[in-house]
């Protein structure tokens, strides 16, 4: 049986996942020192236990070290296997290096983790110019897919829904949606001048269709995208729209910012502990923990 140790603030979530999966789970205790060291506890009755740790790494340049810490502490304490289930993987969308001299982030991030995990399962990773985790990870590697799950949701609240993808990267998600909920769906074309400049377009010779708009995107961070889209919507005399968001990031203001340009309602994914969390990703990440942690078990 596998043992989830959750960091702070995923204890929701990590109670979700072990009633999923009929396992235990236990807090990580994190203490910061003034001069910003941390101090990692872990329960200390680890040995022969196969553990997950559950992390979203929203901020995983200050999480990346308290990682580290808590697998080799695992390990020392007598952890069988230690894999990590992290919602939400930042650092997936730098996977090139489009200016000279930049870092290509996802697979030096991807060997970082390798040298502390046996495996990784996350939720839809910021993946464009690769088709799946294993070409980042050396290790085990788990995408699970939160499609069903908001197609669900907006088969249930938003009948009429009509689904809007704000740019071409967000259409593996809204073309999924859109098939298993059976409701049409349109692609917007964007052009980025920078990391809060956005300028956002309808495509030509699209009639407007009756429903409401229900705006997706995988992540959302300073909200200008979505935004952009909400006040070209609300011009053109549709109905306030609704957001759906797999990651919230929020950066700044960004959850009020899309509330003032006209959004009726924001809904997100708990694979970043939010308000406006309605849709619960603990079904397939407990799937995903089970299935990573036998294989670890099986390969011993």
């Amino acid at each position: 049986m596998t043992l989830i140790l959750a960091f702070p603030g995923m204890e929701g979530l990590a109670g979700g996942i072990a009633n999923e999966a009929g396992c235990d789970w236990h807090p990580i205790d994190l203490h910061r020192f003034p001069d910003g060291e941390s101090l990692v506890t872990l329960p200390d009755q680890l040995a022969g236990q196969d553990v997950a740790i559950l992390a979203t790494l929203r901020d995983p340049d200050r999480l990346a070290l308290q990682l580290l810490f808590a697998a080799s502490t695992a390990r020392d304490l007598g952890a069988r296997s230690v894999g990590l289930a992290a919602p939400y993987m930042g650092y997936m969308r730098q996977d090139s290096r489009f200016e000279a001299g930049q870092a290509v982030s996802a697979p030096i991030f991807a060997r970082f983790l390798e040298q502390s995990f046996d495996w990784v399962v996350t939720a839809d990773p910021h993946l464009h110019r690769h088709a799946s985790l294993d070409q980042l990870f050396a290790i085990p590697a788990l995408r699970i897919e939160a499609a069903p799950l908001i197609a669900e949701w907006i088969g249930q609240n938003v009948p009429d829904a009509v689904l809007i993808g704000p740019d071409s990267e967000s259409r593996q998600w809204v073309e999924r949606i859109a098939s298993l909920s059976s409701r049409p769906f349109e692609i917007w074309e964007k052009r980025r001048t920078g990391d809060r400049q956005v300028a956002v377009s309808r495509p030509d010779g699209h009639d407007r269709p009756f429903g409401t708009p229900v705006v997706v995107d995988d992540i959302v961070s300073t909200g200008h995208t979505m935004m952009d889209v909400i006040r070209q919507l609300l011009a053109a005399g549709w109905k306030s729209p609704v957001c759906v968001i797999t990651h919230a990031v929020f950066a700044d203001q960004a959850q009020e910012d899309l509330l003032a340009s006209g959004a009726a309602r924001i809904v997100s994914t708990d694979s970043i502990p939010h308000e406006t969390n309605a849709i619960s990703l603990c079904a397939p990440l407990a799937r995903g923990i089970v299935q990573l942690a036998d294989g670890a078990r099986s390969r011993r």
